[in-house]
């Protein structure tokens, strides 16, 4: 399970160190495609085959379902660490991200969620998380 964050950058060649804690977890090769609210998702090779699957049983009659699919999987890249613990992030993916320099690598779970560094700040303060948190109860979550 992925926990945590870290703050990184990225290169001008488009290169990411990987924090060692995660690249136990990943593997060598994994897989790194759009996510919500703007950041990136990367799942370890199995995850994602647990991922795809749900995404492959979505009824292709129904247009959201596609939407949702394509999203995902147009969007996905296969990538492989350096020796350095580095990934090469695709344009596409950096420029969906709007991922310059500096990054944030977040730990949720099944998943890490790769920021950039100034839309997490914004997308994720803690200003409205007595809400939230209320809300959460109503789908059974509790503290």
């Amino acid at each position: 399970m992925f926990k945590s964050q870290y703050n990184h950058t990225v290169d001008t060649k488009g290169r990411l160190i990987i924090p060692s804690k995660f690249r136990e977890i990943l593997g060598e090769q994994f897989v790194v495609t759009k996510g919500m609210d703007g950041c990136l998702f990367a799942f370890s090779n199995d995850d994602w085959k647990v991922f795809e699957e749900k995404l492959k049983a979505l009824p292709i009659t129904n247009k959201n379902a596609r939407k949702f699919a394509r999203f995902f999987l147009a969007g996905a890249a296969d990538v492989e660490l350096d020796k350095q613990g580095r990934i090469l992030l695709p344009q596409h993916l950096r420029e969906f991200g709007e991922i310059d320099k500096d990054v944030v690598l977040v730990g949720v779970g099944s998943r890490i969620e790769i920021w950039d560094r100034d839309k997490w700040i914004v997308e994720n303060s803690d200003d409205d998380m007595d809400a939230i948190g209320e809300s959460m109860e109503s789908i059974g979550i509790t503290i």
